[in-house]
């Protein structure tokens, strides 16, 4: 069948919609109708080159749709079924799944090679060969052929267009602050960074019982969505959450901080490290290139103070369990999707969505493919 895609062929150069062929699935895979696909940073992070990816490669991590077909052996599945993408597939049997820790599985090691699990090359075809997917999924494409371990399924009667947020950014901001922060009622937490997983990480934090969440973040308009959905305050720089964090714990410093940027840097990592109290948390959650050395902390003060640097994946989430976990507190009005989205965007519109996430236009911007 022919699909429509948004694709990368060469880091650095704009993103362009092809027609291209799709094979349907074979043993223990499913071919899903994407309805909706979310804009997220680490597309652009391929698109600039920070994270190394094959090439040409269709984008897209984050979405959700209707399951239309699956092969042989499919259990998760059904034809019909709404279902959310995981953009880190799970096993559910390697030593990290078997141990509650899905967001590591082993088959997320070859995410960024574009192949399906096994690897078989992933059943795109086009004007310059074979294509990769993102992620194993691809979801800037009207359709894909993709694992079975790679999509969950959800309520008949939740909006797509919403739930298309939990397959990454919602999970991984909500989760670095329930989870990996492990946020304690009454905690002071800080978040440096408020897009699409700070903002969750804002509202992660405070559906916790943080007493004092400070989202750190220069655009006015992030502050003020911080402060709607759940920051008891929101400064523009680093320096001013220390010294507020200071404040407000008398001396003691914010119980975590959560860095949630687009580019983590080696002064926010260094100002967040001194602005947590003895005892605390520094969780990174943002990406850099992975052959930046920008951790640079005095070991001495790590060691005396007992202070915890920790990397976040996925939030530490088990995305079988923790979509339609999330997905429920969205229902029950626990959580905010909708409050998120600032703009919808055609998947012509790919790159005109990334230059307004780029310029600090949108919290969450989403695709809503047209077939």
């Amino acid at each position: 069948m022919k699909t429509k895609a948004a694709v990368v062929y060469e880091p650095g150069k704009p993103i362009e919609i092809e027609e291209l062929d799709l094979d349907g699935p074979r043993e223990g895979e499913v071919l899903i109708r994407y309805t909706h696909a979310g804009l997220c940073h680490s597309d652009i992070h391929v698109a600039h080159g920070d994270l190394p990816c094959r090439t040409p490669i269709v984008l897209g991590h984050e979405g959700a749709g209707i399951i239309e077909e699956v092969g042989a052996g499919v259990t998760r599945v059904k034809p019909g079924d709404k279902v959310v993408c995981s953009f880190i597939p799970n096993c559910g049997h390697c030593r990290w799944c078997a141990t509650g820790r899905q967001s590591i599985c082993d088959m997320g090691a070859t995410i960024l090679e574009g192949n399906l699990p096994g690897p078989r090359p992933f059943p795109n075809t086009g004007p310059r060969g074979e294509y990769g997917a993102m992620c194993m999924i691809g979801t800037f494409s009207q359709y894909g052929t993709i694992h079975q371990n790679s999509v969950v399924a959800v309520d008949a009667d939740l909006p797509l267009d919403k739930a298309v947020l939990v397959g990454c950014g919602v999970p991984t901001g909500w989760g670095s602050a329930v989870n990996t922060a492990d946020t304690q009622p009454g905690d002071t937490i800080l978040v440096v960074g408020v897009g699409g997983i700070g903002i969750n990480a804002v509202q992660g934090a405070r559906y916790a019982g943080a007493k004092n969440v400070i989202a750190v973040d220069p655009l006015e308009n992030k502050r003020e969505k911080a402060l709607e959905l759940g920051a008891t305050h929101a400064v523009a720089t680093s320096e001013e959450a220390m010294e507020l964090a200071m404040e407000l714990t008398r001396g003691v410093g914010a119980d975590k901080g959560i860095i949630t940027t687009d580019l983590v840097t080696e002064a926010q990592v260094t100002t967040t490290f001194h602005t947590i109290s003895k005892g605390g948390k520094v969780v990174l959650t943002g990406l850099n290139k992975l052959d930046l050395n920008n951790v640079v902390i005095p070991s001495a003060l790590m060691t005396l103070f007992r202070k915890t640097v920790q990397g976040s994946l996925f939030g530490d989430c088990n995305p079988t369990t923790d979509i339609p976990k999330i997905l429920g507190l969205y229902q029950s009005g626990d959580l905010k999707l909708d409050e998120i989205i600032t703009r919808t965007y055609k998947l012509e519109e790919v790159n005109e969505g990334y230059d307004d996430l780029l310029a600090g236009k949108n919290v969450r911007g989403v695709i809503v493919h047209e077939h």
